[in-house]
């Protein structure tokens, strides 16, 4: 099998079929295989969609996982020569999948590929390429200084090498992605893809941007109220800094 796609939803059932929608649009000629992976949603997604769409792999958690530990589930079923982790609030280009995998099987060394990302109005979403977040470069995007963050010097035209892969559209080869150990869980949401993509490099992977479009209406699967997006954020930004920049403190100590 070529393709595994995995979505995570949680009471969007809409932007699923949506987002489905515009997959099996883009899917003609892959083998593939599709898992949504319902976390104890209240909406009825699962009934919903499964009447829509009865060739989906539905996998329906009794409580909401996360996204690290909901799509790991998946992971581990999939038989595809790559995994692509979907965010619900995505409609992807009919030429995006085909793209990614020529891409893909041309270039071995890659790791991960992201797309180029449309917020709701049309404009580019700048997250579609970024650093990793060294402290040096946390610190200057934190100041507002983001053009290091977000590799704003590269075209939006040309495929390029970056550091980080959003995780709202994140093409991998299985291979790559076992070997580094799939997401890490301890991220409920957010970090996990900045994460992955840091293992990815340190394992000697290279990550690629592809100028292929979707669009990601974003915040429509994560409500973002003030407080309990900046909680569950800056966590995620903690835990990655403990784990991987920690021990530079204690070198200097």
């Amino acid at each position: 099998m070529k393709l595994s796609i995995v979505i995570v939803n949680y009471n969007v059932k809409h932007y699923v079929e949506k987002c489905l929608q515009s997959v099996y649009a883009a899917a003609q000629g892959i083998d593939m295989e599709i898992f949504l992976v319902d976390n104890a949603s209240t909406d009825g997604s699962v009934e919903y969609l499964k009447e829509r769409f009865p060739e989906v792999i539905y996998i329906a958690n009794t409580q909401n996982l996360g996204f690290s530990k909901a799509n790991n589930v998946a992971i581990r079923q999939a038989k595809g020569e790559y995994v692509l982790l979907l965010n619900p609030d995505t409609t992807i280009g009919p030429d995006v999948l085909h793209r990614c995998i020529a891409f893909a099987d041309e270039h071995p060394k890659t790791g991960a590929i992201g797309v180029r990302m449309h917020n709701e109005d049309g404009t580019v979403a700048p997250e579609s390429r970024r650093a990793v977040p060294t402290p040096w470069i946390a610190l200057c995007k934190y100041f507002g200084y983001s053009r290091r963050y977000y590799m704003s010097w590269l075209s939006w035209d040309e495929p390029a090498q970056i550091e980080v892969v959003s995780g709202a559209f994140c093409f991998l080869r299985r291979e790559a992605l076992m070997r580094v150990g799939m997401l890490d869980e301890d991220y409920f949401m957010y970090g996990e893809d900045i994460d992955l993509s840091y293992q990815l490099l340190r394992h000697g992977y290279e990550n690629w941007y592809l100028p292929v479009d979707i669009v990601h209406y974003k915040g429509r699967s994560t409500i973002k109220t003030s407080f309990r997006y900046a909680y569950v954020f800056y966590k995620a930004m903690l835990i990655f800094f403990i784990k991987h920049y920690l021990h530079f403190l204690h070198i200097y100590k």
